[in-house]
């Protein structure tokens, strides 16, 4: 099986070096690129919220002709492929057979160095980068490198803010799509991921794999710097931020900066003579309160 993934690596890495090489349409709001003109139409009423596919039976509206045909398809129960475990509906039996190792927990590809394994190659591909240090993608804006180049595409939003992505139901904005569309959930009702141990619901497979950490005690995340662990990646690199000393939030009123979002917000109510007192316990229970932010 060993060599079987080293020959198939590079093929991978072929892979994704060829569509890299056709994306050429690249969207004017969040810089995503696509392949296809079409492709590109569609991922635009993600941000203009354009829904002009409406189906007759249910009266829902969808942005693209590939989600309506699908949609329509929940009606008929024609060729679908309905996951055992989570009733989720793919429109292949290879989507589902991607999907259903979130359940089975196969992990098929092997790192040859430590003992650790992959569902996906590309995911054993990146983790290999882990063993060499190699950190090929540099911030032009500060001195932060990394693995792969959406890891850099994401990271740079840090010092533009832009969120692109809007909810239309809470009016929340986003940065990251695959954030947005989790969050379309959570509006939708939607938790399709059931943890084996406790049976608990989660709306993405994300939530579930960091869920399972509480009953299998896993702290996959190190310390490059001590000798800490931690279950999330946001934990880590918010601990890290101790030994680096980066700041990445900074106040726009008065240009301080801070390790931790949170930290920056709590920093912004002293601008604001109107967030005490009942506003400001409104902001703790309400998530979706955006106050504090806007002041």
């Amino acid at each position: 099986m060993e060599k079987k993934h080293q020959n198939q690596e590079p093929h991978d890495a072929l892979k994704e070096q060829r569509a890299e090489a056709k994306k050429s349409f690249t969207c004017p709001q969040c810089g995503k690129s696509v392949t296809r003109k079409q492709s590109l139409k569609d991922h635009i009423k993600i941000h203009t919220g354009e829904k002009p596919f409406t189906c007759l039976q249910c009266g829902k509206s969808l942005k693209c002709k590939k989600g309506f045909r699908m949609h329509t398809r929940r009606h008929t129960g024609e060729n679908l492929f309905t996951c055992p475990q989570c009733a989720k509906i793919c429109l292949s039996k290879s989507n589902l057979n991607t999907h259903m190792r979130i359940h089975t927990e196969e992990k098929a590809f092997a790192c040859d160095q430590c003992e650790k394994s992959f569902k996906w190659s590309n995911s054993l591909r990146v983790h290999k980068l882990t063993h060499s240090g190699e950190k090929p993608f540099d911030c032009d804006q500060c001195d932060k490198k990394f693995f792969q180049k959406s890891d850099l595409k994401g990271h740079r939003k840090v010092h533009t803010k832009v969120k692109p992505y809007l909810c239309s139901v809470c009016g929340k904005t986003f940065s990251w799509l695959d954030r947005f569309k989790d969050h379309q959930k959570i509006h939708a009702g939607v938790k399709e991921y059931l943890c084996s141990d406790c049976g608990k619901a989660f709306t993405t497979a994300t939530l579930l794999k960091v869920h399972r950490r509480i009953h299998t005690g896993e702290r996959p995340y190190k310390c490059s710097y001590c000798e800490n662990s931690f279950k999330q990646l946001g934990a880590l690199q918010g601990h890290e931020r101790i030994h680096t000393g980066e700041k990445p939030y900074q106040c726009h009123q008065c240009g301080k900066r801070f390790s931790h979002s949170s930290a920056e917000q709590i920093h912004r109510k002293k601008h604001c003579p109107k967030l005490n007192g009942k506003s400001i316990r409104l902001e703790k229970r309400d998530h979706k309160s955006t106050t504090i932010n806007k002041c």
